[in-house]
């Protein structure tokens, strides 16, 4: 059975989330996220948007969507960075760069904890807050953590 874009874009719901593109053999070409999946996968479908040359022939192998619906922007962003790093999509690695979204980790293993900048989960004694969609502000934060709290560097 044919996948029918017009129907799977009429059940799209206005809630965020994220949504996975496949090729005709299945395979995970693209992942994104959206504050409304309605929104957003439908761009992808009108003749009138256009993203780019990578992004147009892109659309092009699409075979068939589907999505996950989520809470929150965040869990999406979240939840997005996770079936990247899984998955690895052709054209997520060529339209983005590797970077992990910024977190802020207080070391809690330690006599004096420190509040640090961090791209990596690591499963030691510390808490880590976030992620973050804006490394500059999450940089911005620790400094004036630093400056209130007057906490060890």
């Amino acid at each position: 059975m044919a996948f029918d874009f017009e129907e799977e874009l009429t059940k799209l719901p206005n809630k965020p989330g994220v949504y996975l593109m496949h090729d005709d053999k299945d395979a995970i070409i693209y992942i994104g996220k959206a504050r409304s999946l309605r929104h957003r996968v439908r761009q992808y479908f009108q003749a009138s948007h256009h993203e780019g040359i990578k992004k147009d022939r892109m659309v092009q192998k699409i075979a068939r969507f589907e999505y996950i619906v989520t809470d929150s922007e965040l869990e999406a962003l979240v939840l997005e960075c996770n079936l990247i790093k899984e998955h690895r999509p052709k054209y997520n690695t060529m339209l983005t760069d590797d970077k992990t979204y910024p977190y802020i980790k207080v070391t809690l293993g330690e006599p004096f904890p420190r509040v640090l900048f961090s791209r990596q989960l690591k499963k030691d004694r510390s808490s880590y807050f976030g992620p973050y969609t804006s490394a500059g502000a999450v940089k911005d934060t620790i400094g004036l953590i630093h400056k209130l709290f007057q906490v060890r560097t």
